[in-house]
């Protein structure tokens, strides 16, 4: 590991940590009216705050706020977006094993981004804050523009888009739009990592997607080339002093996942063509199929294998977890490799099926593998 990587990558965790039983019990409290929304935002500031010392405790170089204010991984995102409301679409997402909850995006006009009202600008500012007093870098994980774009045109939703736009192309400029004036929005608050979750392109490699999430109508091609250009434009342009990573996930609720396959199928597309500094990928388990496609892998990106799971708070062994980077070093040199586990722990707020204690576990055998592999 070169040092130049190690700087710019560090030991980070994908994204999201479980919620805390008093963070949880708070935002009951919020939703029956118990407690106001500056009681709430102080509970999550409190939260927050230890999180940060926990993760620095834990050895990271780099923090996330636990995505602690969120409902969701992506909704949250997209609700604060003028243009978009948030509403009960009347079924949930369909992962292999259960159901989720019903929320949904979808659009009420105009695509608009506002800085003073978009909660995640003031989001980051916090966790800046705290991670700056604390000696350590923040980064923000935001959904993908192509993520945004797949519940726009998830079913019956799509009917709403040609009340407010005569052309694909206009929705994909606006969408491609806002969220560079996100981006350029959360850097003028600081950040220097800005992380774009994505499922897009771990549902095109599953068989099933045309059933379950695009029905009828779509080609696959075609989806390929939408969601690498909404993903291309929207990170044009930007401060060269700014990385944007992405990371490809197959769905993380509860434990459960939405879609299987490997990334064959969109390789050349995403590991090719997508601009991005450094892919978090998901490779904990056969779902996400072999390291071959690594080779695709453009330019001097990087990649950050997701070989510990979340889903599970049973402990890798970590041997195992070893002679796995080194095969995947068969296919993109070991000096573009990097470590971390597959997904976040709580994608959405009910979070997954292991402890807390199981959560730290994890981080410490991440750590001690990165110790160990590129001393």
């Amino acid at each position: 590991m070169t040092t130049s990587t190690l700087q710019k990558i560090g030991f980070q965790h994908v994204g999201s940590f479980l919620r805390p039983t008093e963070l949880k019990q708070a935002r009951e409290n919020f939703k029956t009216g118990q407690i106001t929304t500056n009681e709430l935002s102080a509970i999550e500031d409190v939260a927050i705050t230890d999180l940060v010392r926990k993760q620095v405790e834990a050895g990271l170089d780099v923090v996330t706020d636990g995505e602690f204010r969120r409902a969701y991984w992506h909704l949250d995102n997209f609700w604060g977006f003028g243009g978009v409301e948030h509403f009960n679409y009347g079924e949930g997402y369909v992962f292999a094993h259960e159901e989720t909850r019903d929320d949904s995006a979808r659009l009420s006009g105009k695509l608009s981004f506002n800085a003073e009202t978009h909660p995640f600008i003031q989001h980051f500012k916090y966790l800046k804050a705290v991670a700056d007093a604390a000696g350590v870098a923040a980064k923000i994980t935001i959904p993908s523009p192509s993520q945004f774009y797949a519940e726009l045109v998830r079913g019956n939703n799509a009917e709403k888009i040609a009340e407010f736009y005569d052309t694909d192309e206009a929705l994909y400029a606006d969408i491609q739009r806002v969220y560079h004036e996100e981006i350029i929005a959360l850097y003028e608050a600081g950040a220097r990592t800005v992380q774009l979750d994505d499922c897009t392109w771990g549902m095109l490699v599953d068989p099933n997607f045309w059933e379950t999430m695009a029905g009828a109508g779509f080609n696959v091609n075609d989806l390929k080339k939408v969601y690498l250009n909404l993903n291309n434009g929207a990170i044009e342009n930007l401060p060269t002093d700014l990385t944007i990573n992405t990371h490809v996930c197959r769905g993380n609720y509860h434990s459960d996942w939405a879609a299987t396959g490997g990334y064959d199928a969109v390789a050349d597309e995403l590991f090719g063509q997508e601009n991005v500094a450094n892919y978090f990928l998901e490779y904990d388990s056969e779902r996400a199929g072999g390291f071959e496609p690594l080779a695709k892998v453009s330019g001097d990106k990087r990649v950050v294998l997701g070989l510990i799971t979340t889903k599970t708070g049973e402990l890798e062994d970590k041997q195992v977890i070893i002679d796995r980077i080194h095969e995947a070093a068969q296919y993109l040199p070991l000096d573009r490799l990097w470590l971390s586990t597959q997904c976040g722990f709580a994608s959405t707020e009910e979070g997954n099926v292991l402890t807390e204690e199981q959560q730290w576990a994890k981080l410490k055998l991440v750590k001690e593998i990165l110790d160990d592999v590129w001393a």
